[in-house]
Formats: structure tokens, C-alpha cells, sequence
């Protein structure tokens, strides 16, 4: 259960506040059901409402510094995405940011990066799909080490480059 004031992370909603944790008096609400009242760190002006019984899936809490600074460690041996299909490339996207996990959003990451360094060599544009899941894993991804590492946002691109040797 989390408290006020914890960080969590809310699938493609990303990093959030839990600004309290209370039943809802809405029509259709299970008055007895406890939901957190979520606010997004990076989206101003939204709210989201998560059922307090949901799973790691659904709402997690952001990693501790040690957590970050070990999946940072262990981003090279992430693999990519092994899909050469473009029609099933997206689909398996999705289920990598339906898992509300970290290394899944690395993988995109990395797929991505690399699908864009091929395509540039044959002189074409990175894809419609890659770049969109490209941008969602890395906003996500990025606001939570953000969080984690005490760091701005801004800052994270950077922080990444010089922690894993690359310019």
C-alpha cells in the first residue's frame, strides 16, 4: 500500500505523487473500494484515479537510487527487440510498456536507436511506430530516473551518456 506523498509510477501515465488515498463518491464507484488519487509529476493539470488493490502492473513505486543505478549498470546486456516484422514491431512495443517495467522500456529504447542508425545508413527516416514508442519509453523511463537519481529530467540523457561511456 502507498502512502501520501510516495512516488509511483503509473504505466504510460509515468511518474506520480499519491495525493491521497480515500474512497471515491462518483456514480458507478464502489463506495467501500479505496482508490489512489494520483497526480502525474510531468503532465500538469491531470489526475488519475487507481483502484488501491492494483497490480505491480498498474502502479508500482519509482526505484530507489540503488535499483537505478543497477539497472543503469545492467543496460548493456538488455537485449533488443527481435522482431523483424514491422507489423508485429508495434504490438510487441506494447506489451513492453504494458509491463510497467524499466528494462522493457530500455529494450524499446535500444530497438529503436538501433532501427533508426539502420535506417539512416540506407537513407531513410526513422518509422511512424518507432519514433512514437521511442518518445513514450524515454519520457517515462527518463522522468522515473529523474526521480530516482535526484536529478532534473534534462539532466538524464547526459547522466546516461557519461555513466555508460558514450559520447
Amino acid at each position: 500500500m502507498f502512502e501520501k506523498g510516495d512516488y509511483v509510477v503509473c504505466g504510460s501515465k509515468g511518474v506520480c505523487t499519491v495525493e491521497d488515498v480515500t474512497t471515491l463518491s462518483m456514480p458507478g464507484v464502489d463506495k467501500d473500494k479505496e482508490y489512489y488519487i494520483l497526480k502525474p509529476v510531468y503532465t500538469v493539470g491531470s489526475t488519475v484515479y487507481i483502484p488501491a488493490d492494483a497490480d505491480e502492473e498498474t502502479v508500482r513505486k519509482v526505484l530507489s537510487k540503488e535499483e537505478a543505478d543497477r539497472l543503469i549498470q545492467e543496460i548493456p546486456g538488455i537485449p533488443l527487440i527481435n522482431d523483424s516484422n514491422d507489423k508485429f514491431l508495434e504490438q510487441e512495443y506494447k506489451g513492453c510498456m504494458r509491463t510497467n517495467r524499466c528494462s522493457e522500456w530500455v529494450r524499446i529504447l535500444k530497438t529503436t536507436y538501433q532501427r533508426k542508425l539502420k535506417r539512416q545508413e540506407m537513407g531513410r527516416k526513422i518509422t511512424a511506430v518507432d519514433a512514437k514508442y521511442s518518445r513514450i519509453a524515454e519520457d517515462i523511463l527518463y522522468g522515473e530516473l529523474a526521480v530516482s537519481l535526484e536529478i532534473s529530467r534534462d539532466q538524464v540523457g547526459s547522466f546516461l551518456a557519461d555513466r555508460l561511456g558514450q559520447p
